[in-house]
């Protein structure tokens, strides 16, 4: 995918997310879930977040997308994930896990591995949380087996679903400075994922959005704290102007 088409897609998946408003329920790391909301909100998306077990049927049955983030798991949420999950596959919903730290512990890393066998439609993880998950397959077979999307991000981000492959480069080091940025990527690309019919174009399309707002943002900022304010206004401006000048692929 040349860069001009992905600028050109992400453009126009983001005016879709603005005109339809996606609702994205959202499993997430508990110092996540305040950055999470407001980056969906700043592209036009609709959060809640709720892990109660009597309400999370109801959410996702009523969500256009699903993120699972592992950042917070104990028993309690385990089972919660499990019956979100569930609840999406009845929909017929697209969903995203991100395997947050599971190269840290051998019980998180088996859990992981069984949502996974459940059929995400993206798997969005640094390139350790995406090793320790693939137990060191190729990553583009390990999509193809799994028949999902899977996005390894670093210094340039990597997308594959076994057949096609783009590598996005866009972003900035402040990124990694602020608490749940990687938390609220993997949210913005269940945001794409809710208006697109291609996972794999919604993948990469969302990944050069989240590194051409954090780009834009970082002319802006000071420091960390300011990067994040920056970024949600960011997030919020991005337009095809914007994303057709500073989108990459390699």
């Amino acid at each position: 995918m040349a860069a001009a088409a992905l600028a050109w897609n992400a453009a126009a998946l983001i005016d879709k997310i603005r005109a339809r408003r996606p609702r994205i329920h959202c499993i997430t790391n508990g110092v996540a879930q305040g950055f999470t909301a407001n980056a969906l909100l700043a592209i036009g998306a609709v959060p809640s977040m709720t892990t109660s077990p009597e309400e999370i049927g109801a959410f996702v049955g009523g969500a256009d997308a699903l993120l699972v983030n592992l950042g917070t798991l104990d028993e309690g949420r385990r089972q919660v994930i499990r019956l979100a999950i569930g609840a999406a596959k009845a929909k017929a919903l697209p969903w995203v896990l991100d395997p947050v730290f599971i190269e840290r512990s051998p019980s998180r890393a088996l859990f992981a591995r069984e949502i996974a066998a459940a059929g995400p439609t993206v798997i969005r993880g640094n390139e350790a949380e995406i090793a320790a998950l693939s137990q060191g397959r190729p990553v583009d077979a390990f999509a193809l087996g799994l028949k999902t999307v899977v996005a390894a991000t670093g210094a340039t981000d990597h997308v594959m679903d076994g057949a096609r492959v783009a590598g996005t480069p866009n972003g900035h080091p402040l990124m990694a400075k602020v608490t749940a940025m990687g938390c609220a990527g993997a949210a913005i690309i269940a945001a794409f994922l809710a208006v697109a019919e291609d996972p794999f174009e919604a993948c990469a399309c969302g990944l050069v959005a989240v590194g051409v707002a954090g780009e834009i943002a970082a002319e802006q900022a000071a420091g960390p704290g300011s990067f994040a304010v920056a970024y949600l206004d960011a997030l919020h401006g991005l337009e095809s102007g914007k994303l057709a000048t500073r989108a990459r692929v390699v």
